[in-house]
């Protein structure tokens, strides 16, 4: 099955993963590197008081309890308590300051992270999944920050912790401390085996997770077409088998880590056990006191530890290394229509807008425009007719600089806008599309969104004028009514009134209509015609209509097809003629007959 298919796809890394990533990923760490210093002083410290029980207890067994010194004992017993209580309290403070440097780290790579997606073109839209895209700023970013934050510390400090270790062992006995020592190069063999297979296993779990996530992100949106087709079923089953990918990978994954810690606790326990071997038998009964031998097998407890801590570090770094690519993939992303380094501010907008020999693909090879020349006069509507995916609304996505040409020019007052700030392109321009979105909030909230400083009145008299006041004194709440994701509250017509209210209040040089009438009814269209004679006059506009009833009255209609302009004139010029525009015309008169 097609949808299947397409869900299950893995996206690829580019390059196997690089200490660039990290050196990289450094750079959200400088900011809180005092605080993340003052954690690690408190943890070495703490560490260190730790790490004295083992000689606090050789005493007692050596000294203390054979001698009978009791006072000796109760002195051994508190400094015990107290070291035992300082590693407490320095681990608990150094606790709550890494938890907030975590949580910084967080917010400045999500920032970072919807900063430049913000930037990235249409392009980049079209192609993923939105499903794989969110999962990235959301859910990847959770996983890294502990290993950016804590990981970090933790692997500074268990390696001094190691340090000190060795070095208490060797001051307490070399030749028990050089039997610990001979393990180290079992695990070095055991964790480099380790490595790679566990990178690929993580990599795979992060697809499957992208895959499953994609596709439900997709079913929550479209749910009412699930529905409308009785495709329950269906989605059901190609959730299962992206589930279960995502469960076998995962398992796969799992089973790799969980051979670390094993791993490490094997080769400990048979350390410890070669400490009495070799302290009560190979160097002869006698040799090694039993104060000696506990303290050496408690250090050598301690000294795997760290190593074990070490091993786990290690099996999150790993599994978290594929989402920090991932991020950084992400981050990377070439934003492809962007300011030129020499751009400057367009001007005030007076309206002309010429197409010189310009061509556009979405794919190459795949062209769906053609050496395509027009010009337009300040304060002409333009209408733009054709069949589907003629190439009309990537005309005015092309005016909008949506999209970078494939070659050519668009001018606007003679001024190439590829070498103008898009920001001061797209303030100047008002941009109506089929699919009118609507976001989380009030109804005010929304219109206000094509002009942040707008009063109320302001936005009342925008509404007036696209015929959307009644429905929304209407509500019990008015202007105030709240609107959910997708405006859920509201009618296809309804969001479109409320989307023109909002792109009337931005009082656009150039106005782009892309079907913005095809969920009004005809008696509301009617009306909002009125509306919209006003709003088109003093502005140059293109028109993108499915009823062709609706564009009589614009200046000139350019029909599209083939890649390039058929045709182009008045109604009547073109009705003459009885060309392309006529058949397209009488066969909708035919329709409604």
């Amino acid at each position: 099955m097609a949808a299947k298919n397409t869900f299950r796809k893995d996206e690829q890394l580019e390059k196997p993963f690089d200490i660039k990533h990290l050196l990289r990923a450094s750079s959200y760490i400088k900011k809180y590197l005092k605080n993340m210093i003052g954690a690690l002083i408190l943890s070495a410290v703490g560490g260190s008081c730790a790490l004295i029980g083992p000689i606090i207890t050789q005493k007692a067994l050596d000294d203390a309890i054979p001698g009978k010194d009791i006072s000796f004992l109760l002195l051994l017993a508190g400094l015990f308590i107290g070291v035992s209580a300082i590693s407490v309290i320095f681990f608990t403070i150094r606790s709550k300051i890494m938890v907030k440097v975590s949580q910084n780290i967080i917010y400045d790579i999500r920032k970072d992270l919807f900063a430049h997606m913000q930037k990235l073109s249409f392009q980049y839209y079209d192609d993923r999944p939105h499903g794989k895209i969110l999962i990235r700023v959301v859910n990847y970013v959770n996983s890294v920050s502990d290993m950016l934050s804590n990981g970090l510390i933790n692997i500074i400090l268990e390696c001094i912790n190691l340090i000190i270790i060795i070095i208490f062992m060797f001051s307490v006995d070399v030749q028990l401390a050089l039997v610990v020592m001979c393990g180290v190069p079992v695990l070095a063999v055991f964790m480099l085996w380790m490595k790679n297979k566990q990178r690929k296993a993580w990599q795979a779990v992060s697809n499957k997770s992208s895959n499953m996530n994609a596709y439900l992100q997709e079913n929550i949106v479209g749910v009412k077409v699930t529905q409308m087709f009785t495709r329950e079923d269906e989605n059901s089953d190609i959730f299962y088998d992206l589930t279960e990918d995502f469960r076998g990978t995962w398992m796969t994954a799992v089973r790799y880590s969980n051979l670390v810690w094993p791993g490490i606790d094997t080769i400990a326990v048979l350390i410890r056990a070669a400490i009495f071997i070799f302290g009560l038998v190979v160097f002869g009964a006698g040799a090694k006191t039993v104060g000696t031998i506990i303290a050496i097998s408690g250090y050598a407890a301690r000294f795997w530890q760290p190593i074990m801590n070490l091993g786990n570090i290690f099996n999150n770094f790993i599994n978290n290394v594929a989402y920090l690519e991932r991020i950084f993939e992400t981050m990377d992303e070439e934003v492809t229509v962007d300011d030129a380094p020499d751009a400057i501010e367009m001007p005030e907008i007076k309206g002309s807008v010429e197409f010189k020999n310009v061509s556009f693909s979405y794919e190459e090879g795949k062209e769906v425009l053609h050496n395509v020349s027009f010009k337009v006069e300040p304060g002409e509507s333009i209408a733009l007719v054709g069949p589907t995916g003629a190439g009309k609304s990537t005309i005015v996505n092309l005016v909008s600089r949506f999209y970078n040409l494939d070659s050519g020019q668009v001018l606007i007052d003679g001024q190439d806008i590829s070498k103008v700030t898009l920001k001061s392109l797209r303030s100047q321009m008002g941009i109506m599309l089929q699919d009118s979105f609507i976001f989380s909030g009030t109804i005010e909230d929304n219109i206000r969104y094509g002009k942040l400083d707008a009063t109320k009145e302001e936005i009342i008299e925008a509404s007036k004028k696209v015929c959307a006041d009644d429905f929304i004194s209407g509500f019990q709440d008015g202007y105030e009514s709240e609107v959910h994701e997708r405006g859920a509250l509201l009618s296809q017509g309804q969001k479109q009134l409320v989307s023109f209210a909002r792109t009337l209040l931005s009082d656009p040089a150039i106005l782009v209509l892309d079907e913005a009438t095809s969920s009004i009814d005809v008696q509301t269209e009617t009306a909002l015609q009125k509306g919209l004679d006003t709003m088109l006059v003093g502005r140059t506009s293109f028109i993108i209509a499915h009823r062709l009833s609706t564009i009589r009255n614009c200046t000139r209609i350019m029909f599209i097809d083939d890649g390039g302009i058929v045709e182009a004139g008045s109604h009547d010029e073109l009705m003459a003629k009885k060309g392309a525009y006529y058949k397209l015309y009488t066969s909708q008169l035919d329709d409604i007959a």
